[in-house]
Formats: C-alpha cells, sequence, structure tokens
C-alpha cells in the first residue's frame, strides 16, 4: 500500500471524532423503537423521570436528589461502569465501537466488522448531514474528546439575548466547570511531551500565518496523563481511547455529576430502556411506553412508567423525536415552535496535508485529547474558532485535521415523518457555503504561510459540510419553553439539553449545556419542587 493509500485509509478513519463536545453536543440523544408485540407487566409508578443521563439530566438528577426528591433516570444505553465492560481503542475497534452496527461509523475507514451491540457511539444519517451521538449512561461525555470551551460573552448575549449573562458569567459557568472537573494542561508538560508535537506544529504554523491561539481546557485530568505518560499508571489518552471510550483518567459524568447524585441514595438509573413515546394524562402526569432492551437491541421486556414530573434529556435528537412522534402517534400537545431554529453549531471539518512533511511531521505518537485552539471570532468577515486535533496512528503522516465552528446565517428545521417514522431535517448545503468559504480562507492562509496542501484525501475534495458533533436548537429556550425550560402547554414536562440552545453557541456546547441546566433546574425546584 503506499502512502496516498494509507492516508485515503487508516490515518483517516480514527480523525475526527476529537472534536465532540456535547453531549450532548454532541449531547446524548435517543432513537425510540417501534412497540414491540409484548404486553407491559403493569403500570409502574414515579415521582419523577428523566429521560437521558447527558449533561442536562446528570445536572437535573444531581439537583432533584440533593434536595431529597426521589429520581428515575431512563437511559437508552448501557451503564458501563457497572457492566465491566472495558471500552475500546480507536485502533482496536470492539463492544464499545458502534451503537447496534455490524460495521464501524467512522467518517472514513469503515472496513472494521463489529458484533451488533449496545455500544456507546452512535451516527445518525440524513441526506445532507451526519450526526454522530453518545449512548450509555453518561452520554456525549462518554464519546467526546473533552474541550470544555465557555463560549464568548458578546456571542453568549447575541444568542440569549433575554438572559442575565452576568450571573451566567459570575456563577453559573464557574458552578459548570467546577462540577465538571475542567483543568488545564501545564505548560511545562506540553511543551516537553512527545505525545503533543502535533500541538506545538499546530499553533506554531497558526502564530506563522497571523492567527491568535488559546489553550483549551478540559475535562480529561492531566495529572493523570502525567502520570500515564511516565507509565506509572494505566495508558488512556495516551493509548488511543477517546470515541470509543476513556478507561482512565477523563472525568466524564458518571464520574461527576451522576456519581454525586447516586451518592445521595435518591437516583435511580434504568439502563437500556429506550422510550417509544410519551401521553399526557388528564391530572397533567406522564405515561412513558417503553422498550427494555438487551445489548444486541432485542426487546425483552414492555414497560409502562407514570409519573407526576416528566423531564426531557434525551440530547438535541431525541427530545426533537420524542416530541414530533408522540404528537403524531399520541396526539400529544407540543407547541409550534418545536422543531424550528435548529443548527449544526456551524461544526465543518477540513484538513492540511504535507505538514512540516521534511522537518517531523506532527508527530508518531499523539494523544487523543485536543488542549490548543485558534480564535478568530472577532473577525468580521470570517469569524471562526478552529480546534487543532490530534490523529493518533503511531504513525507520522504530516497531516492535520480541524474542526472549524462557525456562526449559522440561517437555521433549519426537523420535522417527523409518519410514514419513514423518523426524523426529517431540513438542512442541505445552503446551510454551509459561509462555512465553506471560511474554511477555504482558514486554510489558503495556513498553507501560503508553512507550506502544504489542502487535505484532498479528506471528506468531500478536504471539506467536510456533512459532519455534525453539536445538533443544537429545536426546543429553544423562551420560545418553545419558557424562560427556564418548562414546555410551553404544561404544567410538569421540561426540557433540560442542547435542544434549548438556538443552533449555534460558537464552541463545543458542553460547558453551556451545563450551566443553562444549573440555571434551569435552580428556578424549577425552587417554583415547582417546594
Amino acid at each position: 500500500m503506499n502512502r496516498k493509500e494509507f492516508i485515503q485509509t487508516s490515518s483517516l478513519g480514527i480523525a475526527a471524532f476529537f472534536f465532540l463536545g456535547s453531549g450532548d453536543l454532541f449531547g446524548k440523544a435517543e432513537n425510540p423503537l417501534e412497540i414491540q408485540p409484548l404486553k407491559p407487566t403493569g403500570i409502574i409508578d414515579k415521582e419523577v423521570v428523566i429521560i437521558g443521563s447527558g449533561y442536562g439530566g446528570s445536572v437535573a438528577a444531581l439537583r432533584l436528589c440533593e434536595n431529597n426528591i426521589p429520581v428515575t433516570i431512563l437511559e437508552m444505553g448501557m451503564d458501563w461502569e457497572k457492566s465491566g465492560e472495558k471500552f475500546s481503542p480507536m485502533a482496536h475497534p470492539g463492544h464499545s465501537a458502534a451503537w447496534l452496527k455490524t460495521k464501524s461509523i467512522a467518517p472514513f475507514f469503515n472496513i472494521f466488522s463489529l458484533d451488533k451491540f449496545t455500544g456507546v457511539l452512535d451516527r445518525l444519517d440524513y441526506e445532507h448531514i451526519k450526526i454522530w451521538l453518545g449512548r450509555g449512561v453518561g452520554g456525549g461525555s462518554l464519546v467526546n474528546g473533552g474541550m470544555a470551551v465557555t463560549p464568548k460573552k458578546e456571542y453568549f448575549k447575541e444568542i440569549f439575548p433575554n438572559l442575565d449573562a452576568e450571573k451566567f458569567y459570575s456563577h453559573y459557568f464557574p458552578l459548570a466547570n467546577k462540577e465538571l472537573k475542567t483543568n488545564v494542561i501545564s505548560e511545562e508538560f506540553l511543551e516537553d511531551c512527545d505525545f503533543y508535537k502535533f500541538n506545538r506544529v499546530g499553533e506554531e504554523e497558526a502564530h506563522k500565518a497571523g492567527f491568535k491561539t488559546v489553550r483549551v481546557p478540559n475535562v480529561y485530568d492531566f495529572k493523570y496523563m502525567e502520570k500515564e505518560y511516565k507509565e506509572e499508571v494505566p495508558r488512556s489518552a495516551l493509548a488511543g481511547e477517546v470515541i470509543y471510550g476513556n478507561n482512565y483518567g477523563k472525568n466524564s459524568l458518571d464520574k461527576t455529576y451522576l456519581k454525586k447524585a447516586k451518592a445521595t441514595g435518591k437516583l435511580e438509573i434504568l439502563e437500556l430502556h429506550r422510550v417509544n413515546h410519551l401521553t399526557q394524562n388528564e391530572d397533567q402526569s406522564y405515561t412513558i411506553d417503553i422498550s427494555v432492551i438487551n445489548t444486541k437491541g432485542e426487546t425483552i421486556q414492555h414497560k409502562i412508567i407514570k409519573c407526576k414530573k416528566l423531564i426531557l434529556a434525551a440530547g438535541t435528537m431525541g427530545s426533537l423525536e420524542l416530541l414530533l412522534k408522540s404528537k403524531a402517534v399520541k396526539q400529544f400537545p407540543i407547541d409550534e415552535n418545536i422543531g424550528k431554529e435548529w443548527g449544526n453549531n456551524g461544526n465543518f471539518m477540513t484538513g492540511r496535508n504535507w505538514v512540516k512533511a521534511f522537518s517531523g511531521g506532527t508527530g508518531f505518537k499523539q494523544s487523543t485529547i485536543p488542549v490548543g485552539g485558534i480564535d478568530h471570532w472577532e473577525d468580521k468577515e470570517h469569524p471562526f474558532f478552529v480546534e487543532i486535533a490530534p490523529l493518533p496512528m503511531g504513525l507520522n503522516v504530516a497531516t492535520s485535521l480541524y474542526l472549524i465552528v462557525n456562526k449559522l446565517k440561517k437555521y433549519g428545521s426537523v420535522s417527523y415523518n409518519p410514514k419513514s417514522q423518523k426524523l426529517q431535517l431540513n438542512w442541505d448545503q445552503s446551510h454551509t457555503l459561509h462555512m465553506k468559504d471560511n474554511a477555504k480562507y482558514f486554510l489558503r492562509k495556513m498553507n501560503k504561510a508553512n507550506g502544504g496542501t489542502r487535505a484532498h484525501l479528506l471528506f468531500h475534495n478536504g471539506f467536510g459540510a456533512d459532519v455534525c458533533y453539536h445538533p443544537l436548537g429545536g426546543i429553544v429556550l423562551g420560545k418553545a419553553t419558557d424562560q427556564f425550560g418548562r414546555l410551553n402547554g404544561h404544567q410538569n414536562c421540561y426540557v433540560i439539553d442542547g435542544s434549548l440552545i438556538p443552533g449555534t453557541i460558537g464552541v463545543n456546547p458542553f460547558v453551556t449545556i451545563t450551566a443553562l441546566a444549573e440555571y434551569c433546574m435552580e428556578n424549577i425546584i425552587e417554583k415547582d419542587f417546594t
């Protein structure tokens, strides 16, 4: 196999997931199955049910449990900590690599055959966009690259003009970062660690092209990473683990918010519980139709749960599907704004080849955890934020990868098709044309200053307009809900996830989702639970 063929296959199949941010957006999303022909064993009564265990659901669970309120989380994926299963590295995909697929679902090089299993990574395919999601207790926090970025204050004000930005930046964002255990890599370690040559090269070349770089916090424990670099503890980030889960080092939600919620004794997590649809009852309570599945995705039990209060935290795509489908099949009342102001958070992938090809390239060994960004947000003609991404293959392919996060110029929308029983996205190339222009501008400046070429072997001739890790919007705060996530037209139903953000926030969204969840739950508990 020659170098060109190698890059086109093996080097790129593991590259593009370091940008997953949410949870929740990537956030945590659901994709309910139709009701299976199994009879429910009876109606189970619960006080509060949260659907989904990503960023919003985890915050909601902890704050309710702290107030002595019993909570049940319904999670479609597995509880990996309880299962005893191990997450697999990117070079050797195993059980955790894909949600009920028989082949790997990376953007490239999908030649790995898999046993059908309820893995942590899923992908939803639409005509003009592919959306990657996390499945399991902890949602998108299990599969993202952990980049914990607080948005620009002025952009936050633009997106949420009715929120108190001063309160968010003095209280809710610091609280979110504290609970998520975000930290920053030591500059001394970053300079000395040969696993971060790719970042040093990326920053050096950005500076040479006239761009400003920033150090980006992360939820991966960098003190742990320093120990794994010395081989004092088992390796994870330095052993190719991230998109299929990290066995060590990473403070995913199961080790932060959910761990604290469990410690109260008030939290029940029901794994492998796939919600089919919702019904609103006359007394303003809710009935939840559930298929309990095994690790092959087969329905093994049909459950009906009735709850007094319901929190949708299934991630942007999951909460949208539950509401729109329930409207179609059970006449669940929803607001006319449901499905509007959806976006991809301006995600646009690109890359460069022949990066320092004759002077050491970007490094043979690379950490899976990104720590650097390029901040060009203040430019009036080409505003964007870029993530400098690793390519941890154990081979030096002199390639740099970037996720460019742009502003949106127009929103998409989401609807439900009763015939196909799937969501439909009103989203096409017209939504990403300006993002492609920004990518061209960025690559031209980088290559002119440093040499190199556009990575024609990456994506579609070097441009990944159809790659989405951060789906946002569709149940927008203050439009489809009140200012605190109460669903319009409902007394006891709330939405607490990335769907509250109208399509864009300018950076990886999970810190913003967490801060919004803290803000919403503070008011909801005060007004509705006391």
